[in-house]
This record gives structure tokens, sequence and C-alpha cells, in this order.
């Protein structure tokens, strides 16, 4: 249920009061609110200052809701949100990591900035700020968890209550905060999306990187404008602040000499489900080894440039958008499977001196940045990323309603879809997995399947009462295909949704059916023939009895056919 505000009262004052929380101005302080801190903070905002909205979305991993706030909205929640899906909207996602929260205390000071510089609103876009999207994290408060990050004190931790990496779930869901992320994410519709991080890894000089997506996902026209505008202009804008804006160093060895490469924001990342509908989004990873006050203070300033720089173009970032948007409904192709080239570019990097002193610990070499010798130089960048196959959009797909989970999830996403009032006879082609590996250790609270291979037949099946029929052609596209084509990195089925269909219900007993092999093999000479191929060129195969008799029993009608047929169907 969306609060809606009236502060009448408010109206003809310009309140210049702060909660205590925020007139601490802590950029020299090395400690992070609260949940309960942090919320009462909004609340307040929220009462002293009609521009400034707070809204309980949905509920969270606990027993407490998740909150958006809102600034610059338009004073009641059904005509703000209507305000930010028809205008320009910035949504900054904060603590998704608890033990990362630059952005939490960064928020604030941007609010208390704002507010300080008379909350002007005319030039600025709709901002949306997720005070803290992990509060069952927040409330786990320690001061060890994240053992080689410099401050704050105390901080929480990096799974929820489920003990998920709320960073891996946007594209599964299963935390009730993804399913409020959604609600979030859809009633907003943001144009700009920035997830707030710390990171882990090499040391160097930069105090504030980036993540960026992969330009071979992105439509041309929305990367040509982050690339060859927006990151330049703000990293511009940053560097007369103090600030360098570096790519992520997610290295591809051991250092960075050894290379840096992109990071591919698949997703199951908050970035990545962000730009399956074509928003673009960041994550901005502070060095965990700079001082907490010095995070905070590069955070905040990111912030203050990106919604400086989404105003002033508002209205070229929306057209391009809508280009994209279109542009993903006419694709005749969705390609997916995108790994990292071995195409080489370079890029000057401000790194420390590599050094290997015998460890005091081990008695070994060890590694260490020896911060008296800093460098510049260039060093190699892979960031070119490649598909390793497509496949030819579907115009409808269809999905059998006893697939309920999927169902409710593209529910949440907003995916239009009909049903079938009875029963009915399609032509369509069905998903028949062949090849599939699994995890050996579960991975977010899944057994993620790897290598996945697909053998697709058109064939009329009965679509049962009830069974959804979803147009591909809709504004959520990009999202109907990454999680219902089983190829996909991040499908449905390689999260293990549709595990049930991949075993075998009913068998034979052998001695029964060596009379009925016999018989099939009589009536149906090509059978026949190719059964002896198989027994003349395989040796394993000869000495089997029940390999061989599972081979008749296979390509008989005795088979069950919906063995390693997901309940997923396309039609073209």
């Amino acid at each position: 249920m969306l609060k809606r505000l009236i502060l009448t009262t408010f109206s003809a004052v310009v309140c210049t009061q702060f909660h205590p929380l925020i007139a601490q101005s802590q950029w020299s302080l090395n400690e992070t609110p609260t949940y309960d801190q942090l919320i009462q903070a909004y609340k307040f905002l929220d009462e002293k200052h009609i521009e400034i909205e707070l809204y309980a979305l949905g509920p969270s991993d606990t027993d407490l809701p998740s909150y958006v706030c809102v600034i610059n909205g338009a004073g009641d929640s059904t005509l703000t949100f209507e305000k930010c899906r028809k205008g320009t909207t910035v949504l900054i996602n904060n603590a998704i990591h608890p033990g990362e929260p630059d952005g939490v205390n960064a928020s604030l000071i941007w609010i208390e900035d704002w507010i300080k510089t008379g909350k002007k609103t005319k030039d600025l876009p709709c901002i949306a700020f997720i005070p803290a999207y992990n509060v069952g994290g927040m409330l786990r408060r320690g001061s060890y968890s994240r053992a080689n990050q410099d401050g704050p004190e105390e901080y929480g931790f990096r799974g929820n209550t489920q003990n998920l990496d709320l960073n891996r779930d946007f594209i599964k869901m299963d935390s009730p905060n993804a399913k409020t992320f959604a609600r979030i994410f859809h009633a907003l519709d943001p144009d700009v999306f920035v997830d707030t991080h710390v990171s882990n890894g090499a040391d160097y000089q930069y105090t504030l990187t980036y993540i960026s997506p992969l330009k071979e996902r992105m439509s041309p026209s929305q990367s040509k404008l982050m690339y060859d505008q927006m990151i330049p202009d703000i990293s511009n804008k940053l560097k007369k602040k103090k600030w360098d804006l570096f790519p992520y160093v997610d290295l591809k060895e051991d250092t960075p000499l050894d290379g840096l490469v992109a990071f591919n924001d698949l997703p199951r990342y908050a970035m990545g489900y962000a730009g399956l509908f074509q928003t673009l989004a960041f994550t901005v990873e502070t060095h965990m080894l700079k001082p907490f006050p010095q995070r905070v203070s590069a955070t905040k300033d990111f912030i203050y440039e990106l919604i400086e720089w989404t105003g002033a173009n508002a209205s070229k970032i929306e057209l391009i958008r809508s280009q994209a948007r279109s542009e993903a409904l006419h694709d005749s192709w969705f390609s997916y499977g995108y790994n990292l080239t071995e195409k080489r570019d370079s890029i000057k990097f401000k790194g420390f001196q590599e050094i290997y002193p015998l460890s005091e610990v081990t008695g070994l070499p060890r590694l260490k940045y020896d911060r008296s010798q800093p460098y510049e130089r260039f060093i190699p960048w892979f960031k070119t990323y490649a598909s390793s196959d497509s496949i030819k959009i579907p115009e409808t797909i269809f999905v059998h309603p006893s697939a309920k989970g999927v169902i409710e999830n593209l529910q949440m996403n907003q995916i239009l879809f009909s049903r079938t009032s009875n029963d009915t006879l399609i032509e369509v082609s069905t998903n028949k997995i062949t090849a599939f590996k699994s995890l050996e250790r579960p991975y977010e609270a899944h057994f993620y399947h790897q290598d996945v291979a697909t053998d697709r037949v058109i064939q009329k099946v009965v679509m049962p009462k009830g069974t959804v029929i979803i147009p591909t052609r809709q504004k959520g596209i990009a999202f109907i295909l990454s999680t219902l084509i089983p190829e996909a990195e991040d499908s449905y089925f390689r999260w293990n949704y549709f595990d049930s269909y991949l075993q075998q219900k009913e068998y034979f007993s052998s001695y029964v059916f060596e009379d009925k092999a016999l018989e099939l093999l009589k009536e149906d000479p090509e059978l026949a023939a190719e059964f002896q191929k198989k027994k003349d060129s395989d040796a394993k195969f000869r000495e089997s009895q029940w390999e061989q008799l599972f081979f008749i029993y296979k390509r008989s009608p005795y088979y069950e056919q919906t063995d390693h047929c997901l309940p997923v169907y396309f039609s073209y």
C-alpha cells in the first residue's frame, strides 16, 4: 500500500531542518547508519520537505518493508510514479551488499547538499533512492566480514536472511527483495540506474571505478550515447573534483599488469537486469583500501554529476531509449552466450609497483603493492565480447500453466500475456534438452546448468486450458527471451525452474521387454538396421543388455515423449 503524501503545512516554508544523523555531514566520520537510523532519517526528510517522498513498496527478507525515496515527484504516489514513468528518472540502489555502505552515506549527503542549495527541481530528473536494498544484511551488523576494507567501523553483511547474494538474484527472484525491486523498477521505469558498491581485489591509485554494460548487448544508439558522451562528460566533470573515473579493475590473471577484462553484466546482476529494459545502467565500485570518508565523497560526487548530466540531456536520453526499444521489437535474432574474446586493447592505468617480499607468516614470496612506487603506464585491456550462438526470435511463446513460479515472475516484470480458454491443439516448436552439465556444488541456492544443448522439433501439442500465451514483441522482449530460451545464460532452465522435466518417469522390465523389442525390430526394418549398425560399431553397446533394450525402447511408442521436453513452446 503506497503512502499518500500530504504536507500542505510545509508548502509555504523553506525548511532547513536536518535530522541529527544528516546534519553531522559525515564527510569526516568513519561510520554508517544502522538500518533503523537510516529509515528514521528518510522519514524525517519526508515529513519536513514536500519535495521528498518516502514509500514502502513491498516486503523485504525481514518483517520490515522495502522503501524507495523519490525526489522531484508530484506529491502523491499515483502522480509521482506516473511522472517518473513518463519523464526522465534516475534510480540509485544502495546496500545491496550492506558491508559496502558508501552509497548509503553518499545519498543522504547528496540530499543534504540539495536542501542547503535551495531544493531547485526545475532542471532535475525524478530521482529515486533505495536507502537499503538488503534489509536483512543491514541488520546483521559487525566489524569483521570485510577483512580487506578500510572502514567504516561497523557495517552490514553481504548475504540476506536467506544467505543469498542479492546481486545474483534479479532474474531468478528467489528473495522477497527481488520481487519488491521489480515492483519499484517498473513503477519508476528508470532511464538511468546506479548500483553502489565497494571493490575487492588489487591495490591501485583510483578511488572511483565503474562497471558499464557490454557494448555488444546494447543498441548502437544507446552504446554511442553512453560511451561517446555520457561517460566522457561525467569523467571530465569528476576530474575537476580531483577524481579519476576508471573502469572496474577486474583482473585477467593475477595483477593489473597482466591485463584487465570488461565485466560481463549478465541479467542476474542489478545493472544487467536494468539493461533488459533499455535502462542506462552503472555499477559504481569505490576502492576498498581507500578511507571510508574518501570513498563516500567520491560516490556522492558521481551521483551528483550523473544526476546533473541526466537532467541536462533528458530529451536525448528519452529519444534514444525509445529508439532502442523500437529496435528491439524489430530484431529477427536473439544472441546469447557472450564470451570474452582475445582481442587486445590497451588502457592507461595508475597503479602501484608489485613486489614479492618473503612473507613473515608463511616464509614464502607474497604479492604486495608498494605505494611508494606509483606508476602510470599502458596495460592490456580485454573488453570485446562475442556471442557464441543465436536463435530466431519466436513471435509467440507458450508456457504450460503448471509453471507457476515462472508465470509469477513474468507478471512481476509486467510481461503481457493472455491464456487459452480451452484445451487447444497448436503447432509449435518444442524445446527438448539433449545435453547439460550441473554444478557439483550449489551456487546461490541452485545447481546451475551449463553447456545446455536443445533439440527443437515442429509438432502439434495440446495446450491445456490456462496455458500462457506471450507475444514476444512487447517492451519486455529482452526479459522474455533471456528467461525462456533455455540456452540463454540466465534462463529459467539454467536456474532449475524446470528440473522436474529432466527425469524420466516410466521405464521397462528387461525380461518382459525382450519379447516386445524383438517384435518392434521385426515391424520396423529401419529401426532394425540402425540397431545393428550400433551393435557393429560400438563394443561397449554390444556387451550391455540394458543399453541395447533401451536403444529400442527410446525409439518406440512406449517411450514417454515428454521426457526432457520443457513446458515452453515457440511459435514462429
